[in-house]
């Protein structure tokens, strides 16, 4: 289903921004960096809004990708947001989203212009 690739592409696209902006930095400077924080955990939500937008046909077929961990993430960061706890967004930014992008990766269609 094309809509499915366009949000595999905006979660794909969001996860690559991430790590762009933390480059360089460690918990230590993100903790201080407020403007970092917000920036990143924006993405997130994005990620996760994404997600929950993809078909159930596809997050069946891939259930290789951690959808409700995802999803729950976003859920944690808006309606939460007074819990959020910044060790686990910078776990997440290690950790979790080099490897939603290598699984993510390679279900993008390629562009066909």
């Amino acid at each position: 289903m094309w809509r499915d690739d366009a949000y595999l592409l905006d979660m794909l696209l969001a996860a690559r921004k991430i790590q762009k902006y933390a480059q360089g930095y460690n918990f230590e400077r993100f903790e201080e960096d407020e403007v970092l924080q917000d920036a990143i955990m924006r993405r997130i939500q994005i990620i996760g809004e994404a997600a929950r937008k993809v078909s159930l046909e596809f997050k069946e077929a891939h259930s290789e990708i951690s959808w409700p961990d995802i999803i729950g993430m976003r859920h944690r960061l808006v309606h939460d947001y007074s819990q959020i706890i910044s060790e686990k967004v910078w776990e997440t930014v290690i950790k979790d989203i080099p490897e939603l992008i290598d699984q993510i990766e390679p279900l993008i269609p390629p562009d066909t212009d």
